[in-house]
């Protein structure tokens, strides 16, 4: 008997549980919203339709030289002779510096008479070996010693060479470091030499426009101390390691001429066409739901949303190419599409 009232009780509070969490359920239910399916939504739409896709991208740069390099001599001493000045015009091989080269002649000139005397005892040694007079070492010692005597003065002879610093390339001495009298070490600047019959224009193009260009491509160049004024540039090198801001470094040849002409630090800008598709099957950016890889937009049918699966070809700032999916002439939606689900009623405002 005590039995059964234990299972009674607990088949009474089992029931009531059931019927609290019934109860609570409807309540829960009644609270949440249930849209009216008959409700239509708001929404704004575009037409999808055939678009040129292509846009103009600006990029600016500034100018660097073409060469420039920093004239250091190969040998020292001091300077006798500094025939440049800063901002002067220089020709290839013309002379920049001539550094003191009296002790290197001494040497060469004692040297010479060694050679000579060594050459001498040569021409006495073949004699004197023939008629078994002298060993035959002796002839090979002064043959090795000549040898020896040639290649010391072959050594002070560039050691001359050097002691006369040239201009390797023409250009336009834009530092001279040392004046006449100085005394110069190996190595030593002692000018700066700046070739800008062309120059380089570098600009740092962002990873989505990077293969717009290619070596070789005609690019006009504008800049900013000649308005309205186009020089012809040619693509020289372009980057293939990027920073972290993913820009690329692309490098214009550009060659400068007498009338307007260009400076190193100038400023240049390039316009790019990036020339994506001239006629291309495209909705607004604002049109696409999901994701680039996994995209859909509403399509007004029948004065309901219905969601389709579309693919993402090209795209510029406004479009993305549509290339499968949907057609021309679709009405797609680019506003309210937060209130919409497959099939819900709407209405273009």
């Amino acid at each position: 008997m005590k039995r059964l009232t234990i299972i009674f009780a607990i088949l009474a509070t089992l029931g009531l549980t059931a019927w609290k969490l019934s109860t609570n359920k409807e309540k829960v239910e009644k609270k949440v919203y249930q849209p009216d399916v008959n409700l239509k939504v708001g929404v704004t739409t575009s037409e999808a339709a055939l678009r040129n896709l292509s846009q103009e991208n600006e990029f600016l740069g500034s100018f660097t030289p073409n060469r420039e390099i920093e004239i250091k001599p190969l040998a020292g001493g001091e300077v006798i002779q500094l025939p440049i000045n800063e901002g002067q015009g220089i020709r290839a091989g013309q002379l920049i510096a001539k550094l003191d080269d009296e002790q290197i002649r001494l040497q060469i000139e004692a040297l010479q008479v060694t050679l000579e005397g060594y050459q001498n005892d040569l021409k006495r040694y073949e004699v004197l070996v023939k008629g078994d007079a002298v060993p035959a070492v002796n002839l090979e010692r002064t043959q090795l010693s000549i040898r020896g005597t040639q290649a010391q003065i072959k050594q002070l002879k560039k050691q001359l060479e050097n002691t006369t610093v040239t201009a390797p390339f023409a250009g336009i001495v834009t530092s001279k470091l040392i004046e006449k009298g100085s005394v110069v070490s190996v190595g030593a600047p002692i000018a700066t030499i700046t070739d800008i019959s062309a120059l380089k224009l570098v600009v740092n193009i962002p990873e989505k426009s990077i293969n717009q260009f290619k070596v070789g491509q005609t690019i006009p160049i504008e800049t900013q101390v000649y308005p309205n004024v186009y020089f012809n540039g040619k693509v020289n090198m372009v980057g293939v390691s990027g920073d972290a801001a993913h820009n690329y470094p692309v490098e214009i040849l550009v060659q400068n001429r007498s009338t307007n002409p260009l400076k190193a630090g100038m400023y240049g800008s390039i316009v790019n066409d990036n020339q994506l598709k001239a006629q291309s099957l495209s909705v607004p950016r604002q049109a696409i739901v999901g994701s680039t890889k996994k995209a859909q937009v509403y399509v007004v049918e029948n004065g309901k949303a219905i969601l389709k699966d579309v693919t993402i070809g090209v795209a510029n700032n406004e479009y993305y190419e549509i290339t499968q999916g949907i057609k021309a002439g679709d009405q797609v939606v680019v506003s309210g599409q937060i209130n919409l689900q497959n099939g819900t009623a709407v209405v273009a405002q």
